[in-house]
């Protein structure tokens, strides 16, 4: 088993992927579930550890999204329960693998989100997540066109899994990215 360490996250991210758009998008993942292990009293730098590896299987097998990705931990020595969280997050499109932790259910959750966050800071004039504020994610949560490819039913069945409201859980989920703007690719 790898140590649960961001750098062994990223170097097992990178053995199979070269595509930087995603790994930003991972490391967002990372962070966003960094955050919710604190308030969900996880593992800090496990949760991390597995937002970062959530799509590792996605710039290579597209088309067997969340199912390569067992194949390829298990040959990192990855144990089953990581490997079944990173499934999970892909429950009703690609998987039949129900989140059931708070781990589980807060990936299924914020993988969608973080990226619409990062789409409405990118077209703010500052490019950043410094000013960017929930009403403005809300604007844009609620048109369809914006960030077209944002699931917003998965953001909200994931809000329903946890109990939390979305307004609360995308601000908690704006807090967990501010930190790590400028590696994702903001300002």
């Amino acid at each position: 088993m790898p140590n649960f360490t961001r750098d062994n996250a990223i170097e097992i991210w990178k053995k199979y992927n070269t595509d930087n758009a995603l790994l930003k998008h991972a490391i967002a993942v990372g962070a966003a579930m960094k955050y919710f292990a604190k308030k969900y009293n996880g593992d800090e730098n496990e949760w991390e550890y597995v937002g970062i590896l959530h799509d590792l299987d996605y710039g290579q097998f597209p088309n067997e999204h969340c199912i390569k990705v067992k194949e390829l931990l298990e040959k990192e020595n990855v144990d089953d329960y990581i490997i079944r969280a990173i499934q999970s997050h892909g429950y009703g499109q690609c998987t039949d693998i129900k989140p059931e932790t708070d781990m589980e259910r807060i990936l299924f959750a914020v993988d969608e989100l973080t990226g619409l966050i990062v789409a409405c800071a990118l077209v703010r004039p500052s490019k950043s997540l410094d000013d960017l504020e929930y009403k403005s994610v809300k604007k844009k949560y609620k048109d369809k066109a914006f960030a077209s490819g944002v699931d917003r039913s998965i953001i909200e069945n994931g809000c329903k899994m946890l109990n939390i409201e979305l307004e609360e859980f995308t601000k908690e989920t704006i807090l967990a990215l501010k930190p790590f703007g400028k590696e994702i690719g903001l300002l």
